[in-house]
């Protein structure tokens, strides 16, 4: 994809609108200094400096999406709690959508804490969460959303973090929306779910994801393509981008064409949300008219940006353009 192509495809971005259904969850960093190892045990002592918080996991993905100039709606559950509220108010100062947004009482929101130092090593991480499904009124309210928002959407996201929200009902409803409509639906997985994806227009498993499902090693490009074969007839899926880190990726499309991407990173600091960076992306890029080879493109520039940053990160249409010129 040459920069010209690209700079063509971002400008189609603003105004796109895409629904985003999956595990809204808060990221909170508490930032500190470690100066010495605790008397009490092997651990270090951290002096408390500041909090941060950010969107995570399925907020992540609205946040990338409205950073490169998408319209998003988020449909998704968050506890009766502190944390909710926090999630809620970044949510809205970021624009996104929240008519899809549900409290489910019975489960917390969905946080990750993460104890780091002021260089960005990580000491320790707490995680608030639940993994069971939603409950049933929940779930119905959560449809009921999806059925709104899809009448409008020019893609749909699917972001799973086993989490309890892409539920089995949820998944496939998302699924025949879009198809119904004719809009493409993006699914970043999680391997115990990989049976409710079918009909997808892509899933995005990572080598791991990919290796687990399929049984078959990847550490070469020949691996990949063989274990991206078995896991588009696996998840019944129309195409799948398997995700290699540093090795790039491996992208097998519908029509049986394959392509290996070399990865675009330069610098990686924190890998931390960069599946959420290349689900929006690639999305988006499919939204705006781009072919499933160069919305895959985008994805890994913007990936080879975001890991360069700590934390979950988010892509300027400039910069992402502008990686195709460096």
């Amino acid at each position: 994809m040459t920069a010209a192509s690209a700079r063509a495809v971002v400008s189609r971005f603003p105004g796109r609108s895409i629904l985003v259904l999956g595990d809204l969850m808060l990221d909170h960093f508490v930032v500190g200094r470690v100066t010495r190892i605790s008397p009490e045990a092997p651990v270090p002592v951290v002096w408390f400096e500041r909090d941060e918080y950010r969107l995570g996991g399925a907020a992540n993905v609205a946040a990338n999406l409205v950073g490169l100039g998408a319209r998003v709606s988020a449909v998704g559950a968050v506890g009766a709690d502190a944390a909710a509220d926090r999630l809620r108010d970044g949510l809205a100062r970021a624009g996104i959508g929240l008519t899809g947004v549900a409290t489910d009482p019975s489960r917390p929101t969905t946080t990750k804490m993460r104890v780091v130092t002021e260089r960005n090593q990580q000491v320790s991480r707490i995680d608030y969460e639940s993994d069971r499904d939603l409950a049933p009124e929940v779930e119905t309210a959560l449809a009921a959303a999806l059925e709104t928002a899809t009448a409008s959407a020019d893609a749909v996201v699917v972001s799973d973090y086993l989490k309890g929200t892409v539920t089995r009902a949820l998944a496939a409803r998302a699924i025949a929306l879009a198809r119904a409509r004719g809009v493409p639906v993006v699914v970043d997985p999680k391997v115990p779910h990989v049976d409710r994806y079918r009909g997808a227009t892509l899933v995005t498993p990572n080598h791991h994801e990919a290796e687990v499902v399929t049984l078959l090693p990847i550490r070469t490009p020949d691996e990949a393509r063989e274990a991206a074969r078995a896991f588009r007839a696996r998840a019944g899926c129309d195409a799948v981008l398997v995700t290699r880190g540093e090795h790039g990726m491996w992208l097998l499309d519908a029509d049986g064409a394959e392509h290996d991407l070399p990865a675009a990173a330069r610098e990686v600091s924190d890998v931390t949300g960069a599946g959420d960076t290349v689900t929006a992306t690639i999305a988006l890029g499919l939204a705006a008219g781009a072919s499933l080879l160069d919305a895959a493109s985008l994805a890994n520039h913007a990936a080879g940006i975001v890991v360069a940053r700590f934390g979950p990160a988010t892509v300027s249409p400039d910069e992402l353009i502008k990686s195709f010129q460096d």
